[in-house]
């Protein structure tokens, strides 16, 4: 196996060689016999072991078995314990993923802070199988069947191509010890149900099923490669330059293709969504139907979806002083500086009579029956009524902002001006205010 490893190491993930690895080591079978091959090619290795203590005296003991393997082997090792019950609790999760996301956390921040150039996990081919299966049973897209990526960011799995019976018989050839985690006995899981009785009945049934499935994996590989050059050609033509805030999508080259279903999925799976059957509706749906993820939302307005994030606290209110001259706001920064004269014309920009000013002035959100004047019209309207003359669409309404003197609005910020308090040929002292969104 030494050789096949070497080899494959070589072929398709030379970089290793010449990279500075923490392995990340669980004391179990398939992180012991990663870390002895990378050992016995000379890699440049450190171990990282996290102790979850959700096995008492057994996780201690794994510990204790990393450190002692590191001892062996002269390896730098690192530790790290974590009240994984308490994190899963403060944070809503299930035991597994708030183990993960501690375990992967620890990781990306000790490789920065140590400088290693690649974390290795022990993932091999039966994982691969597992993970497969499972996402098939759940439900998914292709990106879901594609396998476990053998490189992701600075995660490498070098063990991917090799079974987890290869491993075990490599291991006892060379009379390796491992610890055995004594929950993978247990059925409590999914992963270890389809481990214990489903994958067995199918490689009984196709002894080739591991190979098999490698090429499967490499020809749905292959197609998503496809899927993605023609999602990348509908985006270059769907989606509009991005503003800061929002994302706009073209409904009409989604509806131009022989199933808007599919491209729609590939487009927005990854944030979360999955009502399909709505999403597919608001291509048809009134301007201001929505859809929600956990995090975003997708709004159809008129010619357009489009995508952006929930809704933030909309009662947030700041106050400005009369010597602020640079204030942080929820949607950029505004400058207010003296001005000799007025000039230009730009929504992000107004010149106003500081002396017609009472401060604090006030930076909220709009709100039902703010009323103003705008600046170039005669009389007062309602902002609810100026927002749908002005075509603002649901998300546009959320973004409003007021800038305000005492109860009367100054600016519906980035928008339109109030008319009461705009310089002239007359102010003695003009102050200009700007919105920078950069």
């Amino acid at each position: 196996m030494l050789h096949s490893f070497n080899s494959h190491i070589n072929k398709n993930l030379p970089f290793l060689n010449e990279a500075k690895l923490l392995i990340a080591i669980s004391g179990g079978l398939d992180s012991v016999v990663l870390t002895h091959l990378c050992h016995q090619l000379k890699l440049s290795i450190a171990l990282a072991h996290c102790n979850f203590n959700l096995r008492g005296i057994e996780s201690d003991a794994d510990e204790t078995f990393v450190v002692s393997l590191a001892e062996q082997l002269d390896l730098e090792v690192f530790t790290q314990q974590f009240n994984t019950e308490v994190y899963a609790k403060q944070q809503k999760l299930s035991t597994q993923m708030a183990a993960r996301e501690l375990r992967y956390d620890w990781f990306y921040n000790l490789a920065e802070d140590l400088k290693f150039d690649y974390i290795l996990t022990a993932h091999h081919a039966d994982d691969n199988l597992e993970t497969f299966i499972i996402n098939l049973t759940r439900g998914t897209g292709l990106s879901g069947l594609t396998g476990i990526p053998e490189i992701n960011d600075t995660i490498v799995r070098p063990l991917l191509p090799f079974s987890r019976e290869g491993l075990e018989k490599y291991a006892k050839a060379n009379n390796y010890e491992w610890r055995e985690d004594s929950s993978n006995a247990s059925d409590k899981y999914l992963r270890n149900k389809l481990r214990h009785h489903v994958i067995p009945v199918l490689k009984d049934v196709n002894p080739e099923l591991l190979t098999n499935f490698q090429q499967t994996l490499e020809n749905l590989n292959d197609t998503a490669d496809i899927v993605d050059e023609s999602l990348g050609k509908l985006a270059d033509r769907a989606i509009e330059p991005f503003d800061g805030q929002q994302l706009k999508f073209k409904i009409s080259e989604f509806k131009s293709t022989k199933n808007p279903k599919a491209y729609l999925y590939e487009m927005f799976h990854s944030y979360g969504f999955t009502q399909w059957r709505d999403i597919v509706d608001l291509l048809d749906a009134q301007s201001g139907k929505q859809v929600f993820s956990k995090k975003w939302r997708l709004v159809k307005n008129r010619e357009h979806l489009i995508l952006t994030d929930l809704p933030s606290n909309t009662e947030e209110t700041i106050f400005i002083n009369k010597s602020d001259n640079k204030v942080k706001t929820p949607i950029g920064i505004l400058f207010f500086d003296e001005a000799d004269a007025i000039f230009g014309a730009l929504k992000s920009i107004i010149f106003v009579d500081r002396d017609k000013l009472k401060f604090p002035l006030v930076f909220r959100h709009w709100k039902d029956g703010d009323v103003f004047f705008p600046s170039g019209m005669k009389g007062k309207k309602k902002l609810s009524k100026y927002f749908k003359d002005e075509k603002f669409s649901i998300i546009d309404k959320d973004n409003a902002w007021l800038l305000c003197s005492g109860d009367e609005i100054v600016w519906v910020v980035n928008s339109r001006a109030d008319d009461r308090f705009k310089a002239t040929e007359n102010t003695k002292h003009i102050l200009k205010i700007t919105l920078d969104q950069n």
